[in-house]
């Protein structure tokens, strides 16, 4: 399967595009950064290594922006694939992948989300429950985090793309 178009388009509106760099930690309504930080990050949510910072610190247009998106996307479309082994409609599948952008592969792979998908035991009574127990950013709780795994849980559930 791929990100549908309504997938994609909810992904880039809840990423928000930032031509300039930002640190995450702080929200692209913060002053574009100087210098590298951890959370240094530019386009649709794309993370800034600090070996890359050379090439990104003046900025990227809207063109490179998309390019970056659509060599970022990939492997978390192909993590879903390879990971959710029941069938899944496309709705499902879009709001796995936002969940997987948003958490990276390695945490997605072995979350009870894909347990639970899967239909393996976990901890969470729920997959609602599992889902949303994603909603922290540096190991603290975070509204807007749980905003996100609302909207993706909308999708999920109720096939409803929209942003809070």
């Amino acid at each position: 399967m791929n990100l549908s178009e309504k997938g994609e388009n909810l992904l880039k509106s809840i990423e928000v595009l930032s031509t300039q760099p930002y640190d995450d930690q702080k929200g692209i309504k913060s002053a574009p950064i100087k210098s590298w930080v951890k959370g240094a990050t530019i386009g649709y949510g794309y993370l800034i290594s600090q070996a890359e910072w050379d090439k990104y610190k003046n900025g990227i247009t809207v063109e490179q922006a998309n390019a970056l998106y659509d060599a970022k996307i990939k492997p978390y479309v192909d993590a879903v694939n390879s990971n959710i082994k029941v069938k899944i409609s496309q709705s499902q599948f879009d709001a796995l992948v936002m969940l997987c952008y948003n958490i990276g592969i390695t945490a997605f792979k072995n979350s009870s989300v894909v347990k639970m998908v899967n239909g393996l035991p976990s901890s969470y009574k729920t997959l609602e429950a599992a889902w949303k127990a994603w909603n922290k950013s540096q190991g603290k709780f975070n509204q807007g985090v749980l905003n996100r795994r609302n909207a993706e849980w909308d999708v999920y559930t109720k096939g409803i793309y929209s942003r809070w």
